[in-house]
This record gives structure tokens, C-alpha cells and sequence, in this order.
């Protein structure tokens, strides 16, 4: 299901025209952006917008990252609540299941995940030894929180994310956090995807958007741009416009490498 329809940008006050992020080129010839697929690709090189676009769209939905906060509450995004004033949203059918990620936010919570499961092993040994000499039902019974929390957590993301592959890692936290009827806001994960990876994040939207989820996604990747009947805008023309898989530079300049790398590499 296509969840969010529509986009529209309103201009800002023309005090505020000439400040970031509204004095970024594409945002300035910004007027909205129609949403027809599941599967939305946004492409462009660094510094077109295409990431601060996400990230203002994550504020206007209310999204929440991957780690549970709420976009409202990440210092880091200050000037994309900002831009989301700006937007008016047309929906199809409101939804508020999904979530925003930004390869940073995926690292900063595997390691948050690592350091609050070193810290429960931690607690555990210290009751170990608090409790020498008194009965074993008590010493269980103080350890037993600790032991639920960590039961839960190695359930839901494995015995330790922080231990597997970064790809590995991704995919298990994507799958984890994963919920039907949802929109999720993706800002480059093939950060973290090797291109055997990224062929695996592909079969896994494959499976969601066949129950009716929506992804928005800015990358580089010609691998997943790939995905069959995804719409793709490009941030590297203004206003921005749809294009088509084939005639993106990325796809072009890929292709071309892989067919004849040693020349590319005598002309650098």
C-alpha cells in the first residue's frame, strides 16, 4: 500500500529563504513530489539535498529511529524540523508503524545494545559474588531481571550485534524492528551492505511491501535501485524529476567500470 501520496513544499517566509536548509538549490525549486510506487528510490550525489529531504520527511511524519526516539527529540536534526514546516502531506491511508534510519543511527544503537549487554553480564557476576554463602533461590531470584533483559534482547537481535558482520548485524536489526502497514525512511543503508547484503535487504522489501508497507529510500546503490517497479527521483537535476533505472549516471558509470576496469583506471 502507498501510504503517504504526496508531498508539497510551501516557501518559507522570505526572511528565511536564504538560510539553510531552505537556500539548498533543490529545496528553493522544490513544489512537491507524488509518491506512485511502494518503492521510492531518491538519488543524487553528496550535497544534492536528497538526505536532508529524508530526514525533514522523518519529522513530518512523526517518525520515530530505529532505536525507539522520536525524531523530534535528535539535536542532529534541528534544521530538518525546520524544513518540515514547510511540508504539507497528503496521505492515502495515515499510518504511524515504521521507522527513519540513518546508517549513524544503526551504529549508534548496535553499540548501545553492546555496551547495555556488558553492563546486565556485568551485574550478574557482581550478584554472583554479593551473594556467596546465601541460598540459591536468592541469588536467582536478584538475578533474575537480568536475566530476562538479556533473554529478551538476544531473542529479538541476536546473542550479540555488535559481534556479527555489519551487514549481518543490519539485516537482523532491520528484521527485528520490522512491522507490517508501516512507511520507512531510509537514508543510505547500503552504509553498512556489502552487495551480497544489499541482494538480501532486497528480497527483505520484497517480503514487506508485500504486506503493505511503504519505503522511501535516498542511496547510491545501483543494486537497489534495482528493485522492480521502485520510482526513482533524481536530486541531480532541478526541479527534481523521475527517471528511469537505465538512464541513471550511477547505473552508467557502474556498468562501465565493471566491463572495463583497467580503463578507468589508466585515465585516472
Amino acid at each position: 500500500m502507498i501510504h503517504l501520496r504526496k508531498v508539497k513544499y510551501i516557501e518559507p517566509v522570505k526572511s528565511y529563504q536564504d538560510r539553510f536548509p531552505f537556500n539548498i538549490p533543490i529545496i528553493k525549486f522544490l513544489k512537491e513530489i507524488e509518491f506512485t510506487s511502494q518503492v521510492t528510490f531518491l538519488v543524487g550525489e553528496n550535497g544534492t539535498g536528497k538526505s536532508t529531504f529524508i530526514e525533514a520527511l522523518a519529522a513530518a511524519v512523526g517518525s520515530i529511529t530505529v532505536g525507539g526516539e522520536g525524531v523530534q527529540w535528535d539535536k542532529s536534526l534541528a534544521h530538518a524540523r525546520l524544513l518540515a514546516n514547510q511540508f504539507k502531506l497528503t496521505w492515502q491511508k495515515r499510518t504511524h508503524r515504521g521507522f527513519f534510519l540513518r546508517a549513524e543511527d544503526f551504529f549508534n544503537f548496535t553499540r548501545k545494545l553492546s555496551a547495555m549487554r556488558s553492563e546486565m553480564m556485568e551485574r550478574l557476576k557482581e550478584i554472583e559474588e554479593e551473594y556467596q554463602g546465601r541460598p540459591i533461590y536468592s541469588r536467582e531470584l536478584a538475578q533474575s531481571p537480568y536475566r530476562r533483559s538479556l533473554y529478551e534482547m538476544e531473542e529479538r537481535y541476536g546473542e550479540n550485534l555488535d559481534a556479527n558482520s555489519h551487514g549481518e548485524s543490519f539485516l537482523k536489526l532491520f528484521e527485528s524492528r520490522f512491522v507490517p502497514n508501516g512507511l520507512y525512511l531510509l537514508d543510505e543503508p547500503e552504509a553498512a551492505l556489502s552487495p551480497m547484503r544489499q541482494l538480501g535487504l532486497l528480497v527483505m522489501l520484497k517480503e514487506m511491501v508485500a504486506q503493505n508497507s511503504q519505503f522511501i529510500i535516498a542511496t547510491h546503490s545501483p543494486i537497489l535501485m534495482a528493485f522492480p517497479d521502485a520510482a526513482i527521483f533524481s536530486f541531480d537535476q532541478t526541479p527534481i524529476g523521475k527517471v528511469e533505472y537505465e538512464d541513471l549516471e550511477h547505473v552508467k558509470l557502474t556498468r562501465d567500470f565493471l566491463n572495463n576496469p583497467d580503463l578507468f583506471i589508466r585515465r585516472l
